[in-house]
């Protein structure tokens, strides 16, 4: 991982806490958000931490899984780090479902949090 640049390293290792943190108490990814934060869930707006952690701890699953197939980061001009995710999920008995998830990440207080997150199964309506 040393000779990925920065912004790779910070952006893989911020993907897999979160969804290790998702998998296994949604309620502890608060961490992550600061009152500023915003989350867009299949084009459902939510703005705060609070909001934030209260909708991923409502969605109607009692488990779920990730698995990751891909994930891309860039360096932002000011600083910040725009991750994009592409993977499969398992929530409870459902089939396995795409997903595409891109956050964008600010270092807040010598922390990496999410300022931004974008959502979205990967359904086709044909």
């Amino acid at each position: 991982m040393g000779d990925k640049p920065i912004w790779e390293q910070i952006g893989s290792s911020f993907v897999q806490h979160y969804y290790q943190l998702f998998d296994a108490d949604r309620t502890q990814l608060g961490a992550i958000y600061i009152d500023a934060s915003c989350l867009t869930w299949e084009g459902q707006q939510f703005q705060g931490k609070a909001a934030i952690v209260e909708k991923l701890t409502s969605l109607p699953f009692q488990k779920i899984q990730h698995s990751i197939t891909a994930q891309d980061h860039q360096p932002t001009p000011d600083s910040c780090i725009l991750s994009m995710v592409v993977g499969q999920l398992k929530a409870d008995d459902d089939q396995v479902l795409g997903f595409h998830q891109s956050f964008l990440l600010k270092n807040f207080q010598g922390a990496w949090i999410c300022t931004n997150e974008v959502f979205r199964l990967a359904l086709h309506n044909i």
